[in-house]
């Protein structure tokens, strides 16, 4: 006989004297699985998956005990209550809308539990939002079910004689249905408002996206699962489950081995070419990783998406140990079918959890400055905005981590979530901590901020020692502090200034590569004996439909103020006090502050004549409507985006030749430059009445703005930054 007949043999023999779903089979696949993690994968992975098996049948049990088993569960009578309620008037329906071509076929199977089905549909019912059918198998119900289906208008009800379980009554439903995707939908689940939009602009904006699942929530407010991991010896896990459903690292899009079918959009056309849910099977359990795992073979994605949240009663449609019985079943039956596929897979491991969570192919990036960057917030951050969009759009896994502010600026931390970068955000953000869970998983660290470098450097080498590291300067601090020190009549030794810059420069002597604003401060770097310095600045599109120098009036200010003393705050004080007084006399005209956050000293300016606006959401208005934009600073760093930006608008601009020299703006050509209080005034005035010159300054900085701030070749020269840092660190290992 030969060994695969012996094989055979054997587990005919197991089956018959410890058949599937018995005590005493648990126990031999316990004892089994236990020994081949010894052998293969060794004791500290024994030890964690014994761990991993007691927590999950303390919380199983904690869960069957608190929810799904006790009768006077508050929800569940409520949920009975509502129900009686409903059935008890004769006139009360559940009328759903009729679409002759709907976009998404819900489709719910139901066995028994009617308080539950109907807590389903009233959620459908009040928070559906794109075109639907809902297609509802019952498998033969006893209770209420079917008086309840009967109340339920257009409303496609199939009725077995016997419980068919949730495989077959899947594809049946499938069978039948109008819509271009399939929304499998647990009857013991309850939707959330923008639901079904949610998953379907992710399933038609993702990049081949097959199917997309969202976050499942328990009753309890605990999480269920925010996308499911398969591992090697072809069990699963439920990433996250029983956390904080709200956590940052459980809110954001990614690609996923597989979603829960408990609520799964799946196209059509991949699901009938799968043939359906596999029926071996059947009744139920490991169908939807199967399904997955079919769809991601034929070239296609599956995606987790947590801004649509499902409240979910797991297991209430069967009883727990039922369920454990057929996953046990049918995951020897997943093993078989998918065995070639598995031994790419992780071991199931707490230290592997990490790395299995994001199917997508590409290097981990931890990104670490001030705040979550944004685009109305000045100091550097729109840029920092943009260099982590390009990231994302480069390929890197990204993770955001703020020192200093942890509030979760919006619509940047949405729309950062969506290009899949975990965002980091809270009051009690611990850096230590956070590297301490992380060890090792980050393969390049980008860091702006000398502060910020300072603080972090060496937790990054205790815990990335092999990372590559980036720092981004965003702006010379030493130089700006030692202009603010002028402006304010304070006097530095030049000892002082050297042991300033000392210090700014030996930070970025640490780095793999520094990346610097402008040529301007490149050459100061290197100046300094720092020799691995880029440049990455600003990128930004010209703006189309600009109004006429005759269509537009007064004058503009841009500027954040995150900060006391700042320098938008010193220049806006030094031009409403020594220039616009006389610039106002002669032109009689409006001159708008815009900013977030100003201070009591610059809301205080408020007038007749000046118009003090704080945050606004669309800035774009006011650099279309102005004539000409102001930037007097006396001390700065960096590059200032608001004068890129207001460039890219079409606004000319008066700037200070501090300004003019960091971004190698000529005189008369794209800006004008004025070195003194009069030349400020008086240049101002000439802009504002000159409209050939106008139009000259608008056409040249337009030019500029092409040539220099183009975002396609920032994004290139972001790859090529990240790269030399790679090979500069291969060279040194």
């Amino acid at each position: 006989m030969d060994k695969q007949n012996i094989t055979a043999t054997i587990k005919i023999f197991i089956e018959e004297i410890l058949p599937q779903g018995t005590k005493r089979r648990e126990w031999y696949d316990l004892v089994t699985a236990g020994i081949r993690t010894l052998i293969n994968e060794g004791w500290g992975s024994f030890w964690w998956k014994y761990k991993l098996y007691i927590k999950n049948k303390q919380v199983k049990k904690k869960n069957k005990r608190t929810f799904y088993q006790k009768e006077n569960d508050i929800l569940v009578a409520l949920a009975k209550s509502k129900l009686k309620h409903f059935l008890s008037q004769p006139t009360f329906e559940l009328f759903f809308p009729y679409y002759k071509e709907p976009i998404v076929s819900i489709i719910i199977l139901t066995f028994n539990k009617a308080y539950l089905t109907y807590q389903c549909l009233e959620s459908i019912l009040a928070h559906t939002d794109v075109p639907y059918e809902v297609i509802i198998v019952d498998n033969a119900s006893s209770d209420e079910t079917l008086s309840l289906l009967e109340r339920c208008k257009n409303v496609v009800v199939l009725k077995n004689n016997k419980n068919l379980g949730f495989i077959k009554g899947c594809n049946q439903a499938a069978a039948q249905v109008k819509g271009k995707y399939l929304l499998f939908l647990n009857n013991d689940t309850v939707v959330t408002a923008g639901w079904l939009s949610g998953l379907v602009k992710t399933i038609e904006n993702y990049p081949k996206c097959g199917a997309v699942g969202c976050k499942l929530v328990w009753p309890n407010g605990k999480l269920q699962e925010a996308g499911s991991i398969i591992w090697q010896d072809g069990s699963t896990l439920g990433y996250g489950r029983g956390d904080d459903p709200w956590k940052p690292e459980y809110s954001y899009i990614r690609e996923v081995d597989y979603c829960s079918g408990a609520c799964l959009l799946v196209r059509k056309d991949l699901f009938q070419k799968l043939g359906g849910f596999d029926e071996r099977y059947v009744p139920a359990y490991y169908e939807d990783s199967d399904l997955c795992l079919g769809i991601v073979k034929l070239g296609y994605t599956v995606v987790f998406q947590p801004k649509v949240v499902i409240f979910h009663h797991e297991f209430a449609s069967s009883s727990l140990e039922k369920a454990e019985s057929l996953m046990n079943i049918n995951r020897s039956k997943f093993r078989e079918k998918w065995s070639s596929c598995l031994r790419t897979r992780l071991f199931p491991s707490s230290q592997n959890i990490l790395l299995a969570r994001d199917k997508r192919i590409g290097e981990r990036i931890l990104f670490i400055d001030d705040r979550i960057p944004t685009l109305y917030q000045g100091f550097g951050f729109p840029r920092s905005y943009y260099i982590v969009k390009f990231l994302a759009e480069l390929g890197y896994k990204l993770t955001i981590f703020p020192l200093q502010n942890g509030t979760p600026w919006q619509p940047s931390t949405n729309e950062f979530q969506e290009l899949g970068i975990e965002v980091f955000y809270g009051e009690d953000l611990n850096f230590f901590h956070f590297c301490k869970t992380r060890i090792g998983y980050y393969n390049i660290i980008l860091v702006s901020r000398p502060h910020n470098m300072r603080k972090v450097f060496h937790i990054i080498k205790r815990f990335f020692p092999n990372a590559v590291l980036i720092y981004d300067s965003e702006a010379l601090f030493t130089n700006r502090e030692i202009l603010k020190a002028k402006v304010k009549g304070i006097t530095l030794s030049k000892k002082n200034i050297k042991c300033m810059i000392r210090e700014e420069i030996n930070l970025m002597k640490k780095a793999d590569v520094v990346i610097s604003v402008s040529e301007n401060e490149k050459r100061m770097i290197q100046k300094n004996g720092v020799n691995n310095v880029e440049i990455l600045g600003h990128p930004l599109t010209v703006k189309e439909n600009l109004l006429t120098f005759s269509e537009r009036k007064d004058i503009l200010f841009v500027g954040s103020f995150l900060s006391l003393d700042s320098p938008n705050e010193d220049a806006i004080l030094y031009f409403t006090r020594e220039i616009f007084p006389e610039v106002w006399q002669k032109l009689n005209c409006h001159l708008f502050i815009v900013g977030i956050n100003p201070p009591d000293s610059v809301k205080k300016l408020s007038s007749s004549t000046i118009t003090v606006t704080g945050y606004v959401e669309d800035i774009g208005e006011y650099y279309k409507k102005c004539r000409v934009f102001v930037v007097p600073h006396r001390y700065a760093g960096g590059i200032p985006w608001k004068l890129h930006e207001a460039m890219s608008y079409g606004i000319p601009a008066v700037v200070s030749k501090l300004i003019a020299d960091q971004l190698g703006l000529s005189d008369e050509k794209e800006v004008l430059i004025a070195r003194n209080k009069k030349e400020f005034i008086e240049k101002v005035i000439k802009l504002y009445l000159n409209k050939q010159m106008w139009y000259t300054l608008q056409q040249n900085a337009i030019e500029y703005v092409k040539k220099n701030c183009d975002p396609n070749t920032m994004k290139i020269a972001l790859k090529k930054i990240i790269k030399k840092a790679q090979n500069k660190r291969k060279m040194q290992i």
